[in-house]
């Protein structure tokens, strides 16, 4: 299976995205990238729900996203049904977000990591496939967790 790949960021991940997309490009991967194409100030949710929808509907099998610290695109990206993403700074934390929880977005922060530590993050992320078995029943209950109403009051 090929994976394709969705890829984004907002004006402070631009940099690092530029890098990731050259080494996905380079090593063969088929990518979108959904912007920006520039530094210029951009909002991150505007680049989240992109990517987010794009995997959600099918079209792309993972998604990247890259902002200056990953937590607010990995905010954005999780409010898509269908989506789990996950800010993820160091190999073992990537490996195991797709081995265990099936995470189908990775959300990096160029003001935390640097080039050579994202790309292997990357590496990690798309290197690695969803165990199933025991942690399938459990993705199901993050997933149904969609589907609850909240109990709080207006």
């Amino acid at each position: 299976m090929t994976i394709q790949i969705a890829l984004a960021s907002d004006h402070a991940g631009f940099r690092l995205k530029e890098a990731i997309r050259a080494h996905l490009q380079e090593k063969g991967f088929v990518l979108k990238d959904f912007g920006v194409h520039q530094p210029e100030p951009a909002d991150y949710p505007d680049q989240a729900v992109q990517v987010a929808e794009a995997v959600a509907a099918g079209t792309f099998s993972r998604g990247i996203l890259v902002c200056g610290t990953g937590v607010g695109m990995s905010i954005s990206a999780n409010k898509i049904r269908g989506i789990r993403a996950v800010v993820c700074s160091d190999t073992f934390s990537a490996h195991m977000a797709r081995a265990h929880n099936d995470c189908n977005v990775l959300c990096l922060g160029e003001r935390v990591v640097g080039p050579g530590l994202a790309l292997e993050l990357v590496e990690a992320f798309l290197d690695t496939e969803f165990c199933g078995d025991r942690h399938a029943a459990r993705v199901a209950k993050i997933m149904a967790l969609q589907d609850r109403k909240s109990g709080a009051q207006s």
